[in-house]
Parts: C-alpha cells; structure tokens; sequence
C-alpha cells in the first residue's frame, strides 16, 4: 500500500476545484472553492445543439482542465502534466509521485468509477488521487459523490482508458507551489477581467453572453426538439443546479468569488458585478425549475416563460462583466 500523508480530503462542490483543493493544500495553499474557481476565470456559458445529439446541451464553465490551466499560471504554480497511450505508463505516471508523497490529479471519465452515483459518461472529469493497493485507488472527489472515495484498479483504468467527447489520454497532473508563490489577492482583477473579456467577446453566438440570448429563442421549443420531453429536461435541469456545478449553473460559485473580493478590494465595479450575479443566480435556479415543470407537464408555457428569464439572463450577465471588466 502507498498512501500519501496528511492529506485534506475535503469534497466540495465542483470536480475540478475539488481535485484542485486537494493539491494545493498540500502545497500550503488553502483556498476556498469559490477562490478557486474565479481564480481559475472558470465561469462561461455554452449553447450547443447539433444532429448526432440527442438533446441540446448547457454549459456554464470553462471546457474541462481550462480553469486548471488558468489558475496555475495565475498564481505562478509548476503544472506538469502527464499524457499517454500507453496504460502501463499511465499508471507509472500516478504512481511514481504517490509513491514520492506528492498528490496527483486524474482527468477521466466517471462511468467507471465504483462509486459515482449516476453512470453517465462524461470524459472531463477531474479526481485527486493520494493512495492505492493491490486492488484499490483512493480518491477525492465531489461532497455529493462521497468525498474521500475508493474505486477498484480495473474501474480507474477503465475510466482512464476511455475515449469520447471531453476525454484525455490518460492525463495525470500535479501542482508544485515556488518559495517565492504569487499572492492570491494581487491576481484577482486580472483573472475577474480575463473572464469579463472573454464573456463578453465570444467568437461565435453559442457563447457568452450571445449563447445565454439564443438559449432564450431556443428553449420555448424544446417540447419539439425533444423524443422525450419527460426525461430530457428534468434532466437537463438537474445537470444545471446539481452536476458538480454548486447550483444555477456555476453561477453561485461566481457570485461567491465575487462577495468574497469585496471583502478584500475596495471597488463599486465589483460590488455591481456581485450584485448582479446575486440576481442571476437566482433566476438561473428559477429557469431550470421551468424546465423541470414543463417536461414533466407537457405545457410549453413554462418553456416560454423561461425563455423570458434567459433573455433578461443574457442582459444581467452582459451588464455585470461590463462593470467588472473596467476593474
């Protein structure tokens, strides 16, 4: 058995800041997961819909590994990432540093993992690992998925070895923290402003804030678009509030980064911007218990009144990286 010591297993929200939490506290970083994630200019928005998906699919972060990749340049931290085909080299590559004492963070895919609680694939998902033995790895993953968890050798390397959609080979990454490591506080505004620039300058009208006003034009025909209304979205909306995204999309977890950078830089930019994502928040809790409803009723009213609420959703937004963006 290896096992590394004194490891803070703490679960929270969201898999990627989770994993994130793990490694850096190791370090002697402690942050808190909403920290993490504005840091990590982790908020985003994603409409996508195409022929080959069975139904349209919303995002409200940055893609898988992104934010990872953000907030490690932010704050100066060493990166290093491990990727191959080769499964017995995977599994080197994550034993070798557990073996050292050193924490590693896995991307794979969660159909596999003994412990997850609902078997759908999705290949961005992020773990840490500290431990394993002749049959199990120990992980830590999300509060709601249990926290410090344990999944058999086969199951990981099943999720490891997986290919599809947001998947990696085999990725495996730690973090190292420098003597001399950036302060937090001093990279706030940039990573707030990196996130308005983006948000606010989408390359196509799928994201950002564009993608937030044409969910508003599409969702009233949901009803049509869908083969099974009563399962697609309850369960689209359940993916919005529940999913790792610590409710309304990941808009709670901004909203949160942002309370907490008011209490540390004195700005009315940011106070409107928290201010805003407050009010979003809450109406994003309220589009996906419309959604909820109208499967579950058939009544496209509901689909219709959502759609009301992501177009003022889309104005919110817009306003709010507006103002954080002249930060």
């Amino acid at each position: 058995m290896a096992m590394v010591k004194d490891i803070d297993v703490r679960g929270m929200q969201h898999c990627e800041t989770t994993a994130l939490g793990v490694l850096l506290r190791h370090e002697g970083l402690d942050l808190s997961e909403p920290m993490l994630f504005g840091l990590g200019s982790g908020l985003s928005f994603i409409y996508w819909d195409s022929r080959a998906m069975g139904f349209p699919f919303l995002g409200g972060r940055v893609k898988p590994f992104e934010l990872t990749r953000n907030l490690t340049a932010a704050l100066g931290l060493e990166l290093l990432i491990r990727e191959t085909t080769s499964p017995r080299t995977a599994w080197q590559n994550v034993a070798a540093p557990i073996d050292a004492g050193r924490p590693v963070g896995l991307q794979l895919d969660s159909y596999h993992l003994d412990y997850f609680t609902t078997k759908v694939h999705f290949g961005g998902h992020v773990v840490a690992m500290y431990g394993y033995d002749g049959e199990a790895a120990y992980l830590v993953d999300t509060a709601p998925q249990g926290g410090a968890v344990s999944t058999s050798l086969a199951g990981l390397a099943r999720a490891r070895a997986e290919r599809g959609p947001m998947t990696a080979k085999h990725r495996s990454f730690t973090i190292t923290a420098p003597c001399n490591l950036t302060s937090p506080q001093d990279r706030i505004i940039p990573a707030i402003r990196t996130c308005a620039e983006v948000f606010l300058n989408p390359p196509i009208a799928n994201l950002g804030h564009r993608g937030i006003e044409k969910t508003a034009k599409q969702v009233p025909k949901w009803l049509q678009r869908s083969d099974n209304p009563q399962e697609d979205l309850p369960r689209t909306a359940a993916l919005m509030e529940r999913a790792g995204t610590g409710g309304a999309l990941f808009r709670n977890l901004y909203r949160d980064f942002l309370a907490e950078c008011a209490q540390l830089i004195d700005s009315s930019h940011l106070r409107t911007g928290h201010s805003l994502y407050s009010e979003a928040a809450t109406l994003w809790t309220q589009v996906a218990a419309l959604i909820t409803t109208a499967g579950a009723s058939g009544d496209a009213k509901h689909l219709m009144q959502a759609g009301s609420i992501l177009h003022e959703l889309s104005r919110i937004e817009r306003e709010a990286m507006q103002a954080l963006s002249m930060l």
